[in-house]
């Protein structure tokens, strides 16, 4: 009688009938892989229910301490000429751009459009989704990174850090594009790995991973770094399967890269007369503050000991792929060179390095050095005055490799056959390590970084949701006429109401007052027309019409004042300051006491309007204000660099030095 095998046999297990030796071995087998199927389900129901967890934990974070910044209402201004017709800037008829994120300001703009809802609440929507979406991104990115739920579970850890960090929380909203910022950083994360680890690329899927990297200068200007970077190892990585000739396939990858931002670039140019946004030269963002940005930085990292859970997840990491190679080399048969063979040319050496560059190891390398040198970048410019704010993609950055930890649990609590003792040793530290997180996440998050919310400490940092919060008296600063509340807006709105003529307001140098510099009669029948000088951008441009030209002294919407020298111990992000002199001869206002205000003087106004004659900054300012005729558009590219490096000095007397002009008030002044 012969011994049939049914086609349910599985892996070599016989049914019954077989030989009772081998019953255990089948059974045991059974077991293991109906214990595997239930821990993997397990891993996966883990995974899903973390991510859902976390990103539930940042949108409730986030609403919490909903709000729009200051500066967030400075983007809404722009969106609202958009919206008139007037262009994207911020004063019609003066072509300024005042928003740092390119994108940002027209994906606001888009969905205005699109719902016609109130602005503040579309791009406080925008921000929340956004900022969620970016968690979970990062944690699906990371969780092909540690290679997925098969056989180990994936815990949240470098997310909840990063949730914990209050400043992330309250730029989650904000009206900022700090939720723009880390959320292009986590799907070129996603995109990424997967492009790393497929076996075979689309072309969709690989030009869109090109086209999206080269988005980063109009994500914001820093991220180019970031965007380079990737673009550099895409480019120098094996190309995927194509008919096309190496260098063809090369050419296509820079062209559909610089697509869009080349283009915008050349328009910018022309259209605004700068290679980059006004807000950069306003803040000088090539200049060197070391010691305020180590300042800053420690700001961040100091009252919430960041430091720790990042080392701990670092050295957890690395523990994790230490076990990882040692398990791989103990269950293969090691290749050993022989001590005669011929060392590896330059040429192979290239390739393995240009292979390398297309693996998870390689990006994971892209995006801690781009955490690093952002970083750096940051600490050199001297930071910001908002409390964590600009760190805040440097963090993400440096958590994306492990947003998600890796946790295998041992063989024995599997139903299997006990592993090296060293395993034992990685499953007791990572758990230990994600203990450790979550429990320093619960410190972090209710922990005050700085104390005095309604002052500005000496640092010139401050924590800006709760200075706006304890200044307006609303927990929720949101709409514009939240802000009306701030000291000295519902003033301004009345003083220029009460004032149908119009004119320029100027605030004391006490703060408490606003003065009115009247315009020189006649007076049109419809007025003069409105100018407001004030630092508070959004706030004051979001509560007056958009025939009100708003400006500022620091330049963030005046190039006059933006073109002024950097003061060297001036409050970080504000370290500019025009003197209201010159707005008064530039807005054509009447410069004589006692119609003008009572703590200026005759002689620096006079001083400014001879100084305002200097050439170079004539046609700097016809660069913004002259009309855009196609000679003009020209003219603006050709100048632009040489706009962006121009400088004035604020002070009229020594600009007019400067200029080489004659100064009419120093009677040693040659004739």
């Amino acid at each position: 009688m012969s011994l049939s095998i049914s086609p349910d046999v599985v892996e070599g297990e016989e049914r019954e009938g077989a030989p009772t030796a081998q019953l255990p071995v089948g059974r045991a087998r059974r077991r293991v892989e109906s214990s595997a199927r239930r821990f993997s389900r397990l891993s996966r129901i883990t995974f899903v229910g973390g991510v859902a967890l976390t990103a539930a934990l940042f949108a409730i974070g986030g609403w919490e301490r909903r709000w729009i910044a200051d500066d967030g209402l400075i983007v809404l201004r722009t969106v609202r000429n958009l919206l008139a017709g007037n262009g994207p800037v911020f004063n019609a008829g003066e072509r300024v751009e005042a928003n740092t994120s390119t994108a940002w300001t027209y994906i606001v703009w888009f969905f205005s459009w699109l719902t016609q809802a109130r602005l503040e609440y579309v791009v406080l929507g925008i921000a929340l989704t956004l900022s969620v979406g970016a968690i979970v991104f990062a944690m699906l990115g990371t969780a092909r990174l540690w290679g997925g739920t098969a056989a180990q579970l994936l815990l949240p850890a470098g997310a909840l850090v990063y949730i914990a960090v209050p400043p992330a929380r309250d730029y989650a909203t904000s009206g900022l594009e700090s939720s723009l910022v880390i959320f292009w950083l986590a799907v070129l994360w996603w995109q990424l790995i997967r492009w790393s680890q497929a076996e075979k690329v689309s072309r969709a899927s690989f030009f869109g991973l090109v086209f999206f990297a080269g988005l980063a200068p109009l994500i914001r200007p820093e991220m180019t770094l970031v965007g380079a970077l990737t673009l550099l190892m895409i480019f120098c990585a094996p190309l995927p399967e194509t008919r096309m000739r190496p260098w063809v396939f090369r050419v296509l990858i820079v062209a559909v890269a610089g697509l869009v931002p080349v283009c915008y670039q050349i328009w910018r140019m022309g259209y605004y007369g700068l290679p980059y946004p006004n807000t950069a030269v306003a803040k000088d963002a090539g200049g060197a503050k070391w010691g305020q940005g180590w300042v800053y930085l420690w700001n961040l990292v100091g009252p919430y000991w960041l430091w720790l859970p990042l080392l701990v997840l670092a050295l957890t990491a690395l523990l994790v792929v230490r076990s990882r190679r040692l398990g791989e080399q103990t269950g293969r048969h090691s290749v050993v060179r022989s001590a005669d063979a011929a060392k590896p040319s330059a040429r192979e050496r290239l390739h393995d390095f240009s292979v390398w560059l297309r693996t998870p190891a390689a990006v994971v390398t892209l995006v801690l050095v781009a955490g690093v040198l952002l970083t750096l970048y940051q600490v050199r410019v001297g930071g910001d005055f908002m409390h964590g704010r600009m760190l805040l993609p440097q963090l993400f950055c440096l958590l994306l490799p492990v947003m998600v930890i890796p946790l295998k649990l041992p063989d024995a609590l599997l139903g299997g056959t006990p592993g090296p003792r060293r395993t034992d040793w990685v499953f007791l530290i990572v758990l230990a390590a994600f203990a450790g997180t979550a429990g320093w996440a619960l410190f972090a998050s209710n922990t005050t970084a700085i104390k005095l919310g309604t002052k500005i400490s000496s640092s010139g940092i401050v924590d800006e949701r709760i200075y706006y919060v304890l200044n307006t008296g609303h927990d929720h600063p949101i709409r514009a006429e939240d802000y009306l509340d701030y000291p000295r807006m519902r003033a301004m709105v009345r003083d220029i109401a009460d004032n149908p003529n119009g004119g320029l307001l100027i605030n004391s140098p006490s703060f408490m007052n606003w003065y009115i510099a009247p315009p020189p009669e006649p007076i049109p029948a419809e007025g003069a027309g409105h100018t407001v000088f004030f630092l508070n951008l959004g706030m004051t441009s979001m509560n007056v019409p958009l025939d009100v030209r708003v400006i500022d002294q620091m330049g963030l919407a005046y190039p006059l004042a933006a073109h002024t020298d950097r003061l060297t111990d001036g409050r970080i992000g504000h370290d500019k300051n025009l003197y209201p002199d010159w707005v008064v001869v530039d807005a054509g206002m009447v410069d004589k006491k006692p119609w003008m205000p009572w703590f200026m003087d005759e002689r620096w106004v006079t001083q400014a309007r001879v100084a305002l004659s200097c050439p170079e900054t004539q046609d700097m300012l016809a660069s913004t204000r002259a009309p855009l005729t196609f000679d003009r558009f020209r003219h603006n590219i050709q100048q632009s660099l040489e706009f962006a490096k121009y400088r004035i000095d604020r002070v009229p007397k020594y600009e007019i030095q400067r200029c080489g002009l004659v100064d009419p008030t120093d009677p040693n002044s040659p004739k």
